[in-house]
Order: structure tokens, then C-alpha cells, then sequence
């Protein structure tokens, strides 16, 4: 027997929603006076440092956390591991709502934003040689695709109406979904392999003004492997808010067994990572670079303990612990990603940034938004599966 996912139900207007409403209307306000004033007038961008924090957290970072989707696809249906299939949906929930948020935020940071249009639409005008048209035209696919792996979701319930011409639709819709998934999930793997690579593949062409610790050539094979391990402590992270916040029970075998998917995703990492500083030459600098041997070892110290932590079955079989430690794997790289693209960045002397206020507020902002379409879809459509901690109901299909 699978349990059933259903709708959370419950009121949505809590205060805490409501607090998010507000940070989320804060930001609104912001970006449009980031499209009144301009760039200049909000960020603390310059010449020098052409993208800042909404780059490096909200695309960056934001897509490689809302890697569980992809990192649960590569699991359940590439390598056959179909007993994670219930943390699947609210894993592509995920995803979806994260990669959306960066596609707002790319809209937001780009000079001309009314020509954005134009990457999908006119092939005439690429830069084929550009790594960031991969990027583009990658995440504004794989926006779209994890919607419709999302589809029958929202499908099945509008499905289930009177018999009107959208319930017929519906059903219509729900029925092709169903034929075209195997594609469409194939799709969903092939997409985020091919853009999270070429996350990495941008900083290489940063060439010198990259620290060596970090700037290699290999960089696409580090930032699609930590991606993985980053949304395996996504999905645990996720899967554990979720018992906290809505009372569900807690499926900690299962997220035990997804952590140590994480340790060998980590492991794969840090192999790479030190063997191309070996091959580089550059295991001297591990010591030797003031700052940037800290930023290293800051990173190399969050992702190994949780790998570690991680193979101990008492870890494994205590959901707070699970939660924690993927926080800090999660936080590993993160860091990763920030210093790649602004703390180990130096694009000469005289340039510095710190991201200004507006910025910040803009990007909890988004985070705030995100979290409030999350609450409002899993409490009107079924997205977490298994019974309730609190009413101890079990909904089972035969």
C-alpha cells in the first residue's frame, strides 16, 4: 500500500502569512523602484562587479537548492530507487517554485529587461559561443518543464468537478500528461545537467580574477556533482518543515537512507576538488592564501561533517539530526557558489561591492514569496503524501 497525497487544508491567512505577504510587498515595491531609478540607484553594482547578490543567491545559489526535483528524478527513475517516490512531488514543488523565483530575479538584475523576450524567441540574433545562452535558454525550459511534471497535480483536482467543459479538458489534459511523462521526466534530467555545468563553465571564462583555489577548468563537473548533494539536504531539509509545520509524519528511514546518497555525492566532490588542485599544483595554496585558504577550508570542513555525520545510523535515525546536518551541507554549498562568484572574485584593484539594503529586502523578499506559494499549494492541492502526526488518518490506495 502507497499513501495518498492530499490537500493540507487549513486556513491561509495566518500571521505568519501574513508576514510574508509583507516582506514579499516590501520587495515588490523595491523592484519597481529598481525600474524607475535604475541598477545604480539600489544595488551596490559597478563596473567592476556587474552582478551581486541576486546572481549569486537568488540564481546561483536559489537553483542549485531547488535541486531536489532533479536530484530525486536521477534517483527514482534513472537509477530505479522507486521507494523515494513519495518525496518526489514535493521535492518537483520545489524546484519549480525556486527556479521560477531565479527566473523573476534574472528579469529584475539584467539592464534590459524588455529584451529577455528575445532568447527564446529570436535564434537569429545568439551568441552561440556565450555560456549564459546555455544558461538562459536551459532554465527558462526547465521553469516550464518542472510546471507540467507538476501538471496533473493541479489537473486531477479541477478533473474532479462537475461535468463542465474544463472538467473535460482536464481529464483530456491529465490523460496525454501521462503519456508524454517519460519524455518530460528525461527532459527534466537533461535540462538542470546541462545548466548547472555551464553555472561553472561561466566563472572559468573569468580566467585570473578568480582565485586558483577555485578557478579551474573543471569547474562544470564541481558545480553539477555539488548541486546533487545540495538537493539530496534539500529534499531532507524540506521533508522535516514540513512535520514541523503541518504536523505530517516524519518518514526518517527514508530520509536516512537519502542521506547517505548525500555522503557519496559529497565524497564524489571533494575527490575531484583535491585531485584538480593536485594535478594543478596548487595544494600549496590550500596554506598559503591568507583569506582564500580560510574561505577553503570553511567550505571543505561544512561539506565533510555532514558526509560523516551522515554514515552514523544513530544520525540516520533521528529526524532533527537529519535536518541539521543537511542544513549545513546545504549551507556548504552555498558558500561554494558564493565564493566562486563574489568572494574569491577580484576584478582588480579599486572595485569592491557589498550588496545595499534594497537588495537584501529584494531578495528576502523573494525567498518570502516562494515560501508563501509553497503553503498555498500544499494546503489546496496534494502534494505531501503519508498520514497526519497530529489527526493519526492514513489515506491508502489499494
Amino acid at each position: 500500500m502507497t499513501h495518498v497525497a492530499q490537500p493540507l487544508g487549513g486556513p491561509l491567512l495566518t500571521r505568519g502569512y501574513r508576514v510574508l505577504l509583507g516582506m514579499a510587498g516590501i520587495a515588490l515595491l523595491l523592484i519597481a523602484w529598481r525600474f524607475a531609478a535604475g541598477l545604480g540607484a539600489v544595488t551596490g553594482l559597478n563596473d567592476g562587479y556587474p552582478w551581486g547578490i541576486w546572481i549569486a543567491f537568488d540564481v546561483v545559489t536559489g537553483t542549485a537548492l531547488a535541486c531536489g526535483g532533479y536530484a530525486m528524478a536521477l534517483l527514482v527513475y534513472a537509477l530505479s530507487r522507486g521507494e523515494y517516490h513519495p518525496l518526489v512531488r514535493p521535492a518537483l514543488l520545489t524546484s519549480a517554485l525556486g527556479y521560477s523565483i531565479a527566473g523573476v530575479a534574472i528579469a529584475v538584475d539584467v539592464g534590459r529587461p524588455w529584451f529577455i523576450h528575445r532568447i527564446p524567441l529570436r535564434p537569429d540574433l545568439w551568441n552561440l559561443n556565450s555560456a549564459l545562452l546555455e544558461v538562459a535558454l536551459c532554465v527558462m525550459a526547465y521553469v516550464i518543464v518542472l510546471w507540467i511534471e507538476l501538471a496533473p497535480v493541479f489537473l486531477r483536482r479541477w478533473a474532479a468537478g462537475g461535468e463542465t467543459g474544463f472538467t473535460r479538458f482536464a481529464r483530456a489534459a491529465t490523460r496525454g500528461l501521462n503519456r508524454a511523462m517519460p519524455f518530460i521526466i528525461a527532459l527534466g534530467i537533461l535540462l538542470p545537467t546541462m545548466h548547472q555545468s555551464s553555472l561553472g563553465t561561466v566563472m572559468v571564462l573569468a580566467g585570473p580574477k578568480l582565485h586558483p583555489l577555485w578557478q579551474t577548468t573543471f569547474l562544470p563537473g564541481l558545480f553539477l556533482v555539488s548541486c546533487i548533494g545540495m538537493g539530496f539536504a534539500m529534499v531532507v531539509v524540506e521533508s522535516s518543515l514540513a512535520v514541523l509545520a503541518f504536523g505530517r509524519r516524519p518518514e526518517t528511514p527514508m530520509l536516512g537512507r537519502l542521506s547517505r546518497a548525500a555522503s557519496i555525492t559529497v565524497a564524489l566532490f571533494l575527490v575531484f576538488r583535491f585531485g584538480d588542485l593536485a594535478v594543478r599544483g596548487q595544494l600549496g595554496a590550500l596554506f598559503a592564501a591568507g583569506r582564500y585558504s580560510l574561505l577553503f577550508w570553511l567550505e571543505t570542513i561544512l561539506f565533510v561533517l555532514p558526509a560523516l555525520m551522515f554514515l552514523r545510523a544513530t544520525v540516520r535515525r533521528h529526524l532533527g539530526a537529519l535536518f541539521g546536518w543537511s542544513c549545513i551541507l546545504a549551507l556548504a554549498g552555498a558558500l561554494y557558489r558564493f565564493d566562486t562568484y563574489l568572494l574569491a572574485f577580484d576584478p582588480g584593484p579599486g572595485w569592491s561591492y557589498f550588496p545595499a539594503a534594497p537588495e537584501i529586502l529584494i531578495t528576502l523578499g523573494f525567498v518570502a514569496v516562494e515560501v508563501a506559494l509553497y503553503v498555498a499549494i500544499v494546503k489546496r492541492f496534494p502534494i505531501l503524501g503519508g498520514p497526519s502526526a497530529r489527526s493519526g488518518r492514513v489515506e491508502v490506495t489499494a
